[in-house]
């Protein structure tokens, strides 16, 4: 074995080593969700399936884990729709008001997250919101704009900026020169801002918070509670749900980009 396949071999061992430690905690979380033990313990006893059953029979686990269903649709497309509109704004244009204008709608992205809770937190409870639906929407999407923005940005960036002018020349007014060329050529983009913005806010832990309340929280802060509580398997089976909604979302992305091609579908840094 020469030195070059030896060193590929190495590499994909050390790969493969590093995804085993990522993904393990996963697998062993989800295996004690089918735990018949009322206790966290690894190997389980013996399958059941009781926990998933307390998730529905309880009233507490199965509304929060409609609200943030709820949430996360609301947010998903006021984000999609507010990000596409901000990206398509600002595409082409190097001013620096608008340039001020990117940094601001970034900066979700690089506050500490307390910091953002914190201000959303004051600013919503003036508006007498916080423990409403449309305070943990709002919120959720402030923190999930800058998603969209760098998607559909990135898809505006690898359009050809000659075709909107020439579709103008030839007659088109511009609203059918966005609908039929502008739009379908950033979709791709669209969609995984939706994707991830939508990943955000099911996930979102420390924002929901600060916003949430005893009969209006997300799945998240439910979880969050129950841990100072008496902690039993029923926490892991509701993980091993948002886990699965999280890889569902994230395969669509997946799919996204195999359709798309690779270089249509940017995921944000």
């Amino acid at each position: 074995m020469n030195a070059g396949r030896l060193w590929r071999w190495l590499a994909y061992t050390v790969c493969g080593l590093v995804a085993i430690y990522l993904i393990a905690p996963m697998l062993i979380v989800v295996i004690i969700s089918f735990s018949s033990s009322a206790l966290l313990t690894f190997p389980p006893p013996g399958f059941s399936w009781r926990w998933y059953q307390n998730l529905v029979t309880t009233p507490a686990w199965r509304e929060s884990f409609t609200v943030s269903l709820e949430v996360m649709t609301l947010t998903a497309l006021l984000a999609t729709t507010l990000g596409t509109m901000a990206a398509v704004g600002l595409a082409g244009r190097r001013t620096r008001w608008l340039a001020g204008l990117r940094t601001l709608l970034m900066a979700p992205l690089v506050v500490p997250q307390i910091v953002s809770a914190a201000g959303i937190f004051l600013l919503l409870d003036a508006c007498g919101w916080v423990g409403t639906i449309r305070a943990l929407v709002t919120a959720h999407t402030v923190l999930a704009i800058p998603y969209v923005v760098a998607t559909v940005g990135a898809a505006l960036e690898t359009t050809d900026p000659g075709l909107v002018p020439a579709a103008l020349t030839l007659g088109a007014t511009p609203s059918v020169a966005f609908r039929r060329i502008t739009l379908p050529l950033i979709r791709p983009g669209i969609l995984s801002g939706l994707l991830f913005a939508a990943v955000l806010s099911f996930d979102e832990l420390i924002v929901s918070l600060f916003l949430s309340t005893p009969r209006t929280r997300t799945v998240t802060v439910q979880m969050w509670s129950n841990v100072f509580g008496d902690i039993d398997p029923a926490i892991t089976a509701i993980a091993s749900l948002i886990l699965l909604v999280s890889m569902l979302l994230l395969g669509a992305y997946s799919l996204i980009g195999r359709r798309r091609g690779a270089g249509s579908v940017v995921m944000p840094l």
